[in-house]
């Protein structure tokens, strides 16, 4: 049994398990418990990350300096055997040092297109915020439509094409704050706070006979990209009733209604939470998905498409706090 699959409530559905279903959730497990090697705690958050790898979105990391973001990152990524590059972003940043630019090739007397680092599977970008608009406006096509345009060429990504970003709080001295259709533009955007105290005591555990960087040699490959597309074309048979759909479609409209939300979720945060949904019931081991699973994730596909009003802000009202007071409110499918 799967341990995605404590907690969940499944009375009143048909239980129909899949062995295919059960093999994948297998497979996520054994992802996790590799990454647990390296990665103290944040098991939610590395769970959430496989979460959106498999749904083909992208990954916002939020959360202090010396967290774990950039590590958890990496250590994922090397589960996963595909291309891997990391773009550390600074505010002299420009974008042909994400995309390519042209060089003059002296023995053709044309000009070829160098491509730059974002031509990768994984992409991870560190302290995005740190960037200027400029440079951040250089990633909109290429999150959107997992292509860029040079020169009137288009040039397409590889399968798979995850960028993993991990940003500090915009309260921070040096941060932008990250436009509205950039932030769309991501699956989830994930808080990671402060270790509990006994994971943090196993962090010094771990590192009390330890000299020099961390070694992340020890993690071992799990799948590749034909695994990938082969959970992915999987997802498409997890069955969702009417009524889930139903329900999702009131929370994200709730979200657009409330007092205190200036702009709430669009229909792309619709689509973002069933297809994070069937990931969720996927990795429980069922071919169907229950309303747990979508009050699982809908505060992380939500809280950044969603900006609060005026009023709101400056009482300290946060989207995660509306985000719960909705799931509460809204009736759930029985």
């Amino acid at each position: 049994m799967s341990e995605f699959e404590t907690g969940i409530n499944t009375e009143g559905f048909n239980p129909r398990q899949s062995m295919d279903v059960s093999r994948y959730a297998e497979k996520f497990d054994e992802i996790l418990a590799e990454c647990a090697q390296v990665i103290v705690g944040q098991r939610e958050a590395l769970e959430l990350m496989l979460v959106c790898i498999m749904a083909d979105g992208h990954i916002l990391l939020e959360g202090v300096p010396g967290i774990a973001k950039t590590l958890s990152a990496r250590v994922l990524a090397r589960t996963i055997n595909t291309d891997f590059a990391r773009i550390q972003f600074t505010p002299d940043l420009m974008p042909a040092d994400i995309l390519g630019t042209s060089l003059f090739n002296l023995k053709t007397s044309e000009f070829n297109f160098q491509k730059g680092p974002i031509f990768s599977n994984v992409v991870l970008i560190d302290e995005i915020n740190r960037a200027p608009a400029k440079t951040q406006s250089a990633l909109f096509e290429v999150m959107e439509e997992k292509q860029i345009s040079f020169d009137g060429v288009t040039y397409d990504m590889s399968f798979p094409f995850i960028i993993i970003a991990t940003q500090n709080p915009v309260e921070q001295e040096g941060t932008y704050r990250l436009p509205e259709g950039q932030l769309d533009r991501f699956l989830m955007k994930l808080h990671m706070g402060y270790p509990s105290e006994k994971d943090e005591l196993g962090i010094l555990q771990k590192y009390k006979s330890q000299h020099g960087r961390l070694d992340i040699s020890v993690i071992q490959n799990k799948l590749d990209a034909s695994f990938i597309r082969e959970i992915q074309s999987a997802l498409t048979k997890i069955h969702v009733e009417d009524q889930m759909l139903e329900y999702i479609t009131q929370i994200t409209i709730a979200t657009r209604n409330h007092s205190k939300v200036y702009l709430g979720g669009s229909p792309r945060a619709s689509i973002a939470i069933l297809k994070t949904s069937k990931v969720i019931a996927m990795m429980a081991g069922r071919d169907f998905i229950i309303p747990d699973d979508i009050q699982y994730v809908a505060p992380h596909v939500l809280n950044h498409r969603m900006i609060m009003t005026p009023d709101a802000d400056m009482e300290g009202t946060s989207p995660e706090s509306v985000i719960r007071e909705i799931i509460e409110v809204v009736e759930v499918p029985r």
